[in-house]
């Protein structure tokens, strides 16, 4: 009971180390198996999936693939259940002939992880060859005279399966003349020997027939037979003899076909038949066969194919020589193949991105490469580089796998390709190299917003344009590739005189060109400020501004309007002008007043008379619109002249218009308002009785005479009342105050007086509309209080008073009758 315990125990503890050591290895990235040979394709080997912790949809989606470095895939995995299968029928003989220990070596490459798991599975042999003597019938010549006791090598069996499966023991039957001693080699190989146990006699018998029998270990154990033959001749004194027992050669791998490597010699004593020695292999290997020639004459061991040192290094043979008696010796021939740089590095790109993010972090994994030189030695180092100016860098990863990862961030706006360029290099003399490309796309990420052609747009237009007018068009573009660059134009919110901006101008979304919806006038919108805002399409969307400055262009659509003197509808005289007869040349007779609602050249006016009752009398400056007097008025000029001053702007076409002045010569006020009311006669509406505006205009007059001798009476009280003062008080020597004499000097002061208080009458030929206005800059000049002591001034002057006119025949340039 407690030994059962025991064994349990020691069970327990087993399988728990196995689990311990699986783990550890699939920790460090390798799982070893192990598989019988011969086994049927499909046959299980692991359960990889559960040993590396890998998700099923990953195997089924394509993402794990198994690869070995042979040109035969021996193993698979199995998309539904993550198993490691066979994918070939295996022959561990086949596979490794010379090799005590068979391992396949695969790799598990994970695709999405870019990591690579070293598998080891180990074929197991199955006894399925029988041993096998590479001659099946032997023949030996013995002399009768030869000692009891004397040994002859016999050829080996060979069986290429191992372990017990293999080659174990030899049996001989057939004759007691013989019996059999097997001799252990130096590789611990059996070696048969044929010993002579009975005196042989040629008289009793001539031939001997023996069967040698090897057999395996296997169960059931296989055998393999060879016939052996001894024909007892005369005597035979002298057996051949090697001239060294071991031949050892070295040749590189190189060696011509044909060559001669080493030629082995062995001499006889004996003399003519029994002293001819022949050489023959005693023990040879089946690739060592296909690879050397022996001349059986001369012993040259001669190549006969190509020598390959990463399959066979080292090639061990045994030449036996014979003479014509059938006595023998044997020796022990030792070829070791050198290396000789032959090998490529071979790179393999076990897994690799076909595309990657720009804005994928450093050290982003694209790609896993194997490298392997078969060469060994200096010619077996191998040294792999990436090219120059790439963002990335090569690190090693396991045993013979490098992986190939980003230096930096990449950008796909400077380089949307990389073909990368992996280089190894042996370090062989001289160097053989090999390289591998790795192509590379790298994907768009919206990383960059449009970018405008210009930092600012501006344009002119013309006003009164057609809706739907191109303005002009703004163009962005965007870095980014794809959908990302795909932009959209857009105009952004704003108000123009209360109403949306959207509603004068619009953008066409796909090609940037600026429209205006409405026809613009220059009049109202001078100028628009807008922003339009480009977008690309990515996700989010990326986008900037720019500003345009839209400027209307004035057009001359305006013509100019005249202010002074008003237009008047009803009356042929639309404005009456009051010049003295002794007007001197340049007098100012009126000022025709007009604007352009445009501007620039469009608003720039002129003036000039186009037609005149006199034409010599009056002239218009061009500029000022001043109408004047262009020479001093004749006795024999008319007293009433009729004015057209045309009024032009500089627009392409110009447009005008006029303005109608009527100008009364006048000696006095009777004379003025004897014209005016032949002038309201003639403007009169048929059927008006000219009366009723006579009696106006008379009203009109008396009420300029009244206000005018009222403010003379007025102005003679202040002058008695300042006299008085005078009187009383004592005269100030001091400083003059009050206003300046020359304010009061006779008539004509109070001319000049009535000059700077003006006054406007209107008089139509409606006396209904008649009306009599004093403008408020008439008050702009006031009486002092008093004149100044030292310069007494009478309040009519010193003037003749012929000279005086009457005071309702004062013309007053100053009044404006219309």
């Amino acid at each position: 009971m407690c030994a059962a315990g025991r064994r349990w125990g020691r069970r327990q503890r087993a399988l728990l180390w196995a689990v311990l050591l699986a783990a550890w290895e699939a920790a460090w990235g390798q799982l070893r198996y192990s598989v019988p040979e011969e086994m049927p394709k499909g046959s299980f080997v692991g359960d990889v999936a559960k040993d590396l912790g890998l998700q099923l949809t990953e195997i089924h989606n394509n993402a794990v693939r198994v690869v070995s470095e042979s040109t035969t895939q021996y193993f698979a995995l199995h998309g539904k259940t993550g198993h490691l299968v066979t994918a070939e029928r295996i022959d561990r003989e086949q596979l490794c002939r010379l090799v005590e220990k068979c391992v396949l070596r695969c790799e598990l490459i994970v695709e999405g992880q870019m990591q690579v798991y070293r598998i080891e599975v180990e074929i197991t042999d199955v006894n399925d060859n029988a041993p096998s003597f590479r001659q099946a019938e032997k023949e030996l010549r013995l002399s009768e005279t030869t000692a009891l006791g004397s040994r002859f090598p016999l050829a080996q069996a060979h069986d290429p399966d191992s372990g017990q499966n293999s080659l174990q023991s030899y049996e001989l039957s057939g004759d007691e003349h013989f019996s059999l001693a097997v001799q252990a080699g130096p590789g611990g190989d059996q070696r048969p020997e044929l010993v002579l146990a009975k005196a042989l006699d040629r008289e009793e018998a001539a031939f001997h027939e023996l069967v040698l029998r090897a057999m395996d270990g296997g169960d059931p154990a296989r055998t393999g037979t060879a016939r052996i033959r001894v024909t007892v001749l005369d005597a035979n004194d002298n057996a051949p003899v090697f001239s060294q027992a071991e031949y050892t050669v070295r040749v590189p791998e190189d060696v011509p076909v044909g060559s001669v490597l080493v030629t082995v010699t062995a001499t006889d004593a004996d003399e003519v038949l029994n002293g001819q020695v022949k050489y023959s292999f005693h023990k040879i290997s089946d690739r060592a066969s296909e690879l050397f020639n022996l001349d059986s004459e001369t012993g040259e061991i001669i190549v006969k194919d190509n020598l390959d040192f990463e399959e066979i290094s080292s090639h061990e043979l045994e030449v036996q020589a014979h003479d014509g008696g059938e006595l023998s010796d044997t020796a022990r021939v030792m070829i070791a193949v050198t290396d000789v740089n032959d090998n490529v590095p071979k790179i393999s790109v076990r897994s690799a991105l076909n595309e990657i993010s720009e804005d994928a972090p450093a050290e982003t994994v694209v790609a896993l490469l194997h490298v392997q030189d078969r060469d060994s030695g200096a010619n077996g180092e191998v040294r792999c580089s990436l090219g120059k100016n790439v963002p990335f860098r090569l690190e090693k990863s396991y045993e013979d796998y490098y992986r190939v990862v980003t230096a930096r961030e990449l950008d796909r706006e400077q380089v949307s390709e990389y073909n990368v360029t992996v280089r190894a290099a042996d370090g062989g003399s001289p160097s053989l190299q090999s390289s591998a490309v790795v192509a590379l796309r790298v994907l768009d990420v919206n990383d960059n917003a449009p970018v405008f052609a210009e930092e600012r747009y501006s344009a002119r237009l013309a006003e009164n344009n057609a809706a739907g007018a191109l303005v002009l068009t703004v163009r962005a573009t965007d870095a980014d590739w794809g959908q990302n660059a795909r932009v959209r134009y857009r105009l952004a919110e704003g108000r123009v005189r209360g109403a949306p901006l959207s509603s004068y101008v619009s953008v066409q979304a796909e090609t940037g060109a600026l429209y205006a919806l409405r026809s613009l006038d220059y009049e109202q919108v001078r100028e628009l400020q807008l922003c339009v805002q480009a977008e690309d399409g990515g996700a989010p969307a990326l986008s900037s501004n720019v500003s345009v400055r839209l400027q209307i262009v004035d057009e001359n659509d305006n013509a100019p309007q005249v202010l002074y003197p008003p237009a008047a509808a009803a009356a042929a005289w639309s404005g009456v002008e009051l010049a003295p007869r002794w007007s001197e040349a340049g007098a100012l007779v009126a000022k025709v007043v007009a604007v352009d609602a445009d501007a620039g050249q469009n608003a720039w006016l002129s003036y000039e008379l186009a037609k005149a009752t006199e034409p010599g009398l009056f002239r218009v400056g061009p500029h000022s619109g001043e109408v004047r007097t262009a020479r001093s008025p004749l006795a024999r000029d008319a007293a009433r002249h009729s004015l057209v001053v045309l009024v032009r702007d500089h627009g392409r076409p110009a447009l005008s218009a006029t303005a109608t002045l009527s100008v009364v010569l006048a000696e006095s006020v009777a004379e003025l308002l004897a014209e005016l009311g032949g002038a309201a006669h003639e403007a009169a509406a048929p059927g008006e009785p000219a009366a009723s505006l006579t009696r106006w205009l008379v009203l009109a007059v008396a009420a300029v005479s009244c206000l005018f001798v009222a403010f003379l009476l007025l102005l003679l009280a202040l002058r008695l009342r300042r006299c008085h003062r005078r009187q009383l008080l004592p005269p100030d020597g001091g400083a003059s105050r009050g206003v300046p004499v020359s304010h009061f000097v006779g008539i004509d002061g109070v001319r000049a007086f009535l000059r700077s208080y003006s006054h406007d009458v209107s008089l139509t030929a409606d006396s209904r509309k008649s009306h009599l206005r004093f403008s408020a800059a008439s008050c702009c000049d006031t009486l002092p209080a008093r004149p100044p002591p030292d310069e007494p001034a009478p309040l009519l002057g010193d003037e003749d008073p012929a000279t005086v006119l009457p005071t309702d025949s004062v013309p007053d340039p100053g009044v404006s009758l219309t």
